[in-house]
This record gives C-alpha cells, structure tokens and sequence, in this order.
C-alpha cells in the first residue's frame, strides 16, 4: 500500500476519481461546504497507508485529531484549538464571494476579462488560506488545488492548477508566503498558469 504523502499509481487513480467528481459539482453549482472539503480528502486518501485513519478527513482541533500541530518547512499552520474558527472564518468569507460571483457570472455564461480576474483572486485567496490553515494533518495541498480547480470550474474557467506532481515555478514560493497569511502572490501565480494554459491548445 502506498504512502499516503507519495506519488503512487493509487494516487493518480484518486486525484482522477475525485476531480471527476469535482467537476460535476462545479458545473452543477452545487453547494460547496467544509464537509465537501472533508469528503474530497476522504476519496483523496482512499486505498493509501495513512498512520492513522482517524485523521483522513478530519480537521484539526476535532475530536479525534486534538492537539496536533503541523506546518511547511519552519512555518506552523494555525495551531490546533485555533483551526475549527479559522475554518467558520474562511467559509464564511468564501460563501460572500461565491454569493456575489454567482451573480456576477450566471450559470452557464462565460466570464468577461473582469470577471475572470475576480474568479482567479478568489482562487489564490483560497488556496492560500487553506494552506495556512492547514486543517488537515496531511493532504493540505492537494486539497487546496483541488478548492482552486473547483471554483474555476464553477465559473467555465480552465483546470489550470495541477494537482500531482505539485506545479512548476513559483508554486512552492506562493506557498510559503501564504503560510505566513500572504495571499495575493498566490493569485497573481494562478493568474500566469491560467494565461499559460489557454495558450496551450493554440500551441498544439
């Protein structure tokens, strides 16, 4: 059984699975909620060693995950009595902009140049925050790539955050920063690789 924090053939079968499922509720405009979040770890984790089991899709601060502290590097992420608000924080902020995109970009219609660039700050700010929270006890990133693609998808945006092996580039850079609550290079990053990928069917 593979590592659950290796690059593994199960891996690959996950992240294809789940994105699947990500897409659909994307483009259905369903209804996104921590415990959406919970379940896309669940299916990430599913099939690989994890140390523990009672930590695949639990936060931080939960029951069965207390008092565990995790980061990148030198970096901690919000320390674990502090992640549970942390996360009503995030969601509730997330929740307000979905709001006033949904009514910015209608259901089905394809964003204008403004629009698209408001999509793509939302993304960054919520990869970042999501990385600097670090609710899970692994399994962060690839959680938070997967908040980026979805909420593209929602708005007929390109996937354009790969999600194994981590992205080129800067990434582990934005990363960093955004563990220390410095976002915006997160969505100015996004914003590159989105150009970069609607220039690629052109280029083929």
């Amino acid at each position: 059984m593979a590592d659950w924090d290796a690059n593994s053939p199960q891996l690959e079968v996950n992240l294809r699975q789940v994105l699947s499922n990500v897409k659909e509720h994307a483009t259905q405009r369903s209804s996104l909620t921590l415990n959406t979040l919970r379940e896309w770890h669940r299916q990430v984790m599913s099939g690989l060693d994890v140390p523990n089991r009672d930590h695949i899709g639990a936060f931080r601060g939960e029951p069965r995950v207390q008092g565990i502290n995790v980061g990148v590097g030198t970096v901690v992420g919000v320390i674990s009595s502090e992640v549970l608000n942390e996360l009503r924080i995030f969601n509730t902020t997330l929740q307000k902009v979905i709001g006033r995109l949904d009514e910015l970009v209608p259901s089905g219609a394809i964003p204008n140049e403004d629009a698209a660039a408001a999509v793509l700050e939302l993304c960054g700010w919520a990869h970042a925050e999501w990385v600097r929270i670090h609710p899970f006890v692994n399994g962060n990133g690839r959680t938070a790539r997967l908040l980026a693609n979805y909420l593209a998808m929602r708005y007929r945006l390109p996937l354009f955050v790969r999600l194994r092996p981590r992205p080129d580039g800067n990434y582990a850079a934005v990363a960093a920063m955004a563990m220390r609550g410095i976002w915006e290079p997160t969505s100015m990053y996004f914003a590159e690789l989105y150009l970069q990928q609607l220039k690629r069917p052109e280029d083929g």
